[in-house]
């Protein structure tokens, strides 16, 4: 519990035999974590045995692979379900450091912000961490044109190291998302959507043989994913079309004095 409110770390899992107990030695090391929900998404190695073996954890095992977005949804629908009030995603893969956990936990049950992003770009840590060129390339000029279409002002939208409020989960549609890569940067582009304020926290990150990573081909179908959600924001924000992602007539929850990323 962290000031009353309980703390659940989400794993999206996905061939992580190798790296999953050293990750979860970490995040519960924190001392500010409930309950750890892991859910396999149908793996091919022992990630699903291997969970099992973990205490304090929940574990839920897909029949049949149904790609990082759908294996968000899973964790997210536990998460709620075991009367979360904050929940934090972590890759079980080590990639993103779980010692920023109490420092996002504690931005959240605080009542500062609902939404808070590791971003590996915010103190020049993605370059010194091993992020390929093409990836750095591509982040910042993904996120330079969500920023103009979205109307933000975040310093990246692609960070998978993100905690969010139980208010944020029950509110978004998301089973109107994709069930692929993009699903992140849909669910950040509803956030914004719902007037909900978003912060950062430098997150240095690392890169190595088992930290997961998609290949160019996928890399390029998530970026014009992305363009495309974007586009669809701004075209709902102007009344020129209608999508499930955006649902019209909603009650915003956030002024322009409260938000540091306030949607146009």
């Amino acid at each position: 519990m962290f000031r009353d409110k309980k703390v659940i770390v989400v794993m999206p899992a996905y061939n992580a035999a190798k790296t999953l107990v050293r990750t979860y030695d970490e995040v519960m090391q924190q001392g500010v974590v409930d309950k750890v929900i892991i859910v396999d998404d149908c793996s091919r190695d022992e990630t699903a045995k291997i969970a099992r073996t973990l205490p304090n954890t929940i574990v839920f095992t897909h029949e049949k692979n149904l790609g990082y977005g759908g294996n968000q949804k899973s964790c997210y629908r536990l998460a709620l379900q075991e009367n979360a009030d904050i929940i934090i995603m972590v890759h079980p893969d080590s990639q993103y450091t779980p010692l920023l956990i109490p420092a996002m936990a504690s931005l959240i049950a605080n009542g500062l912000y609902p939404c808070v992003l590791g971003s590996r770009i915010l103190g020049g840590h993605a370059l010194r961490g091993g992020m390929p060129m093409w990836k750095y390339i591509a982040n910042r000029f993904l996120t330079a044109a969500e920023n103009v279409l979205l109307g933000a002002k975040l310093s990246e939208y692609h960070t998978g190291y993100r905690a969010f409020s139980r208010d944020i989960l029950e509110r978004l549609p998301l089973s109107e998302n994709s069930n692929d890569f993009v699903f992140d940067n849909q669910m950040l582009a509803q956030i914004l959507w719902f007037g909900y304020t978003i912060a950062e926290i430098s997150c240095p990150t690392k890169y190595f043989k088992e930290a997961s990573s998609i290949n160019f081909r996928r890399s390029v179908k998530y970026g014009f994913g992305c363009l495309g959600t974007a586009a669809k924001f701004r075209l709902a924000k102007w009344g020129l079309s209608s999508t499930g992602l955006f649902p019209k007539g909603v009650t915003r929850v956030a002024t322009a004095a409260q938000s540091t990323v306030a949607a146009k």
